[in-house]
């Protein structure tokens, strides 16, 4: 190889480096996500969301063949709004991905979050990168019946609140909004996010449990398999609080279970944003890291050779 060659090359290959760090070079971490309070049935049996040796997600786990492990990544691309069109009854939960049918599972031992008719929500939905869209929240009607599988007839024609381009911030979206008032016992709040800078729509469910009628409010306690909901500070457009809860909140945000624990965990608790408690921070995932270190190393290899060539050749 000649010194002109070999210059060259280093020089193709010092300039190809930096694609590397690239957000479509790293595959998974391009924006996905899914809400992590209140928590959703994905985010909940993955991996980091420390509900995964509970009985449901076992059987969710079983039923997909496969953990949850890209938790994110429930998406569904060209549906364009036309959701109730694309998406059929019963899969509403999975968005009618085979990868995700086990959450579709017509249980009522979901881990749930406790939350207060006509109180106030904040949603937070962990990402990674940010991305215009409108999130669009429902939530189950009266006298859902969570052992059928969740249709499109479980759910009123219109959002009870739908927020356009909320700023992603520390690793996550927080929305604020004031629940419908007339609900009671297990419900579903379902999340549709429509991306308009992607062709993509995610569905999520998160369920949730309200004080039965009659029963004092304890909006905030969790019992059995329900946790709860450790809503982040609200921002200045906040103008309603959050509604009182009669009694000390639970201690842990995620749910309840055998395979509870652990810094995710934590994360929901205190109300950090997931995505950096999994990513180590709201910057690039561990996948774009790793693309950057491979750069690194190339750069570091091409130097190496490119000095060994400039030594004069011994004769």
């Amino acid at each position: 190889m000649s010194r002109m060659t070999a210059r060259l090359s280093l020089r193709v290959a010092a300039a190809a480096a930096p694609l590397l760090l690239l957000p479509w070079a790293a595959g998974p971490a391009r924006a996905h996500g899914a809400p992590t309070d209140p928590v959703s049935r994905v985010y909940a049996c993955s991996p980091e969301g420390g509900a995964a040796g509970t009985a449901v997600c076992r059987a969710a786990i079983a039923a997909n063949g496969a953990p949850f492990t890209a938790w994110d990544n429930l998406r569904v691309a060209g549906v364009g709004g036309r959701d109730r069109k694309v998406i059929p009854d019963g899969r509403l939960c999975s968005g009618n991905l085979p990868a995700y049918r086990g959450l579709d599972l017509a249980r009522r031992d979901w881990p749930a979050t406790r939350l207060s008719p006509g109180g106030r929500l904040t949603l937070t939905y962990a990402s990674t990168i940010a991305h215009t869209g409108t999130f669009r929240l429902y939530l189950t009607k009266p006298g859902y019946d969570p052992s059928k599988p969740l249709a499109w007839s479980d759910l009123p024609e219109r959002p009870f609140a739908e927020i356009k381009d909320p700023p992603l911030r520390g690793g996550a979206y927080r929305m604020s909004a004031t629940l419908p008032a007339d609900r009671a016992g297990r419900q579903v709040l379902y999340t549709i996010w429509q991306n308009s800078s992607t062709p993509d729509t995610y569905y999520s469910c998160s369920d949730v449990v309200f004080p039965e009628r009659g029963k004092a409010a304890g909006a905030k306690r969790s019992t059995g398999p329900a946790t709860s909901a450790s809503a982040p500070a609200a921002t200045p457009a906040d103008a309603s609080p959050a509604a009182p809860a009669q009694g000390p909140p639970a201690k842990g945000a995620t749910p309840a279970g055998p395979g509870s624990g652990g810094r995710a965990e934590s994360a929901v608790a205190d109300g950090t944003p997931v995505a950096e408690a999994t990513h180590g921070g709201s910057g690039p995932s561990a996948p774009l890291l790793a693309g950057g270190a491979t750069a690194v190393l190339l750069l570091t290899g091409g130097a190496a050779l490119f000095l060994r060539l400039r030594r004069p050749r011994r004769r």
